[in-house]
């Protein structure tokens, strides 16, 4: 898929630049060092590619696509520099580089992660040219998603799985941890693109498919590729002897079901009678990607 490869990059560059510009100028702070060190340290960035395959659905204006595929990124982050840190998954490298804690410390690591949550908010609120109800909506939508029933109860499971967890199960954890967030990323487009009710919940249906497919893939992507294509260690979730999917059915079962859902996900989005062909091909690439 070379050509929507090179439309993911200019979507990548796209949001890369909008961080930039949304986070705090440097100025010789260690905490907004640490911030720009694990926004701007690279990575897929497809939370906020889909915000904006999402709104492309509708209409809006670049600003605001920017703004919300920001705010879901610094989402995405802060949980990734908590989620690194000794006390939970306790990894050295994230995106081939090390991690926060490494890089600063661990005190410094959890700052800039509280740092960067609520500035994903504000981000929102600061909207001037967008409706307050729209906004109310978009703010609902990131806080149900990282919340007690959302992304923390999922790093929660994940923490605490072991062998005899069933499929359901872990289904459930993947989709707290990993796939609340992949959903808020295409209701956020969706609102702000002025989509309908009915249209926001194909969406969200499509965004629960995809998130656990995702996450799949990322399971496999630990145990076929070498750390210079998924940036870090090879096999790091069977040396943590962490439950996966490849650990509980094996890596052929584990392709099998992430197609099959790429291609629940695919049919879910003929409902919608809008052009979704970028969204249906990001669809593919989820489930083929290296890493």
């Amino acid at each position: 898929m070379p050509e929507f490869e090179d439309l993911i990059q200019a979507y990548q560059e796209r949001v890369n630049q909008a961080l930039k510009i949304a986070l705090p100028p440097i100025n010789n702070s260690r905490l907004v060092d640490a911030m720009h060190y694990s926004v701007l340290n690279g990575g897929k960035r497809l939370r906020p590619i889909l915000v904006y395959l999402s709104s492309e659905l509708g209409k809006t204006e670049t600003s605001i696509a920017d703004a919300a595929a920001c705010a879901v990124e610094f989402i995405h982050c802060y949980s990734l520099i908590h989620d690194d840190l000794p006390a939970m998954d306790d990894d050295k490298l994230r995106r081939g580089k090390p991690t926060c804690h490494i890089k600063f410390d661990e005190a410094t690591a959890i700052l800039a992660g509280d740092a960067l949550q609520p500035m994903a908010y504000e981000l929102i609120c600061s909207l001037d040219n967008l409706p307050d109800t729209t906004k109310i909506s978009m703010v609902n939508s990131l806080t149900k998603a990282c919340s007690h029933n959302g992304m923390v109860e999922g790093q929660m499971k994940d923490m605490q799985l072991n062998k005899a967890v069933s499929v359901d199960a872990l289904d459930l954890m993947h989709e707290q941890k990993t796939g609340r967030l992949i959903e808020a990323s295409i209701e956020l487009g969706g609102l702000i693109g002025g989509l309908n009710s009915d249209e926001l919940l194909i969406l969200k249906a499509y965004g629960q498919k995809i998130g656990l497919a995702f996450q799949i893939r990322d399971d496999i992507i630990d145990v076929e590729s070498p750390s210079s294509e998924s940036g870090k260690p090879q096999g790091s979730d069977a040396m943590k002897e962490k439950i996966t999917y490849p650990s509980l059915v094996g890596i052929k079962e584990s392709k099998i079901r992430s197609q099959e859902l790429a291609e629940e996900a695919l049919e879910i989005l003929t409902s919608l009678n809008l052009k979704t062909d970028k969204i249906n091909s990001l669809t593919s690439y989820v489930v083929t990607r290296k890493n």
